[in-house]
């Protein structure tokens, strides 16, 4: 394991190919650790939806093509900063991350699961969730957390299916959702898309709010940084996250 004194720690994220947030948002809160750099490995993914072909988008094949490629970059962790077990099941992720850490030998996390674990640790049964997804996804989201004993009270969501789309959702509207979310009292809420720009809003939300908000491009970067022993402390004004849960 790198040492953040000594060396450089290297953290791979696989990405969604018509994702224009995640790689942005990921340097910006990275910039304060000037140890840790950020590195980021394409594949196709254009339309969320429950379509065959929409769902043929995550096979592990193409994913692991993809680690395989990173793993070259000598990495220390490699995350998959996605969703797409939200609504697969979360036991996706689980396989996957076995499957690359035995392909590159390299630890793995997923967004998802770095949520999950979150909300363990917090103890989080109740949650809001907001999202850009069709309704139908939403729905599978929904049920599938009520599966693993976490109700969500409060949803809201665009509709959206093009993933670049996504990228172009506003941070009022963000905002707009979140404080609907709110009125239905969730102990947290979730912003559930790598393709949105919840990240940089978590702490001014979480102060209007008075709940923590859980962007899933900064809970990949959280486990990310505990799986190669960095300080998330050191994250200075990106949410409650990275300081209480450290």
């Amino acid at each position: 394991m790198a040492s953040t004194s000594t060396q450089r720690v290297l953290l791979g994220m696989l990405t969604p190919s018509s994702n224009t947030v995640l790689e942005p948002v990921t340097a910006a809160m990275i910039a304060s650790l000037p140890e840790v750099s950020a590195h980021f490995g394409r594949f196709k993914v254009t339309e969320i939806a429950l379509s065959r072909q929409a769902l043929g988008q995550f096979d592990d094949g193409e994913i692991l093509r993809a680690a395989e490629l990173l793993s070259h970059a000598r990495l220390h962790c490699i995350g998959w900063n996605g969703t797409s077990s939200g609504w697969l099941g979360f036991d996706a992720d689980e396989r996957l991350c076995a499957r690359i850490t035995q392909a590159t030998g390299i630890p793995a996390c997923t967004s998802v699961l770095a949520l999950n674990e979150i909300l363990r640790l917090t103890g989080v049964t109740r949650f809001g969730l907001v999202t850009p997804y069709l309704d139908d996804v939403q729905a599978k989201i929904v049920e599938n957390y009520a599966s693993s004993g976490i109700e969500c009270i409060g949803e809201r969501h665009l509709r959206l299916q093009d993933n670049y789309a996504f990228s172009e959702v506003t941070s009022e509207q963000i905002r707009a959702m979140a404080r609907e979310v709110a009125k239905s009292r969730p102990q947290a809420i979730s912003v559930f898309c790598t393709n949105l720009r919840g990240a940089p809003l978590a702490g001014e939300l979480e102060r209007e709010l008075g709940i923590p908000v859980y962007d899933t491009i900064a809970t990949v970067l959280w486990k990310s940084l505990r799986l190669c022993g960095v300080d998330t402390r050191r994250l200075k004004g990106w949410g409650r996250l990275f300081s209480e849960l450290a």
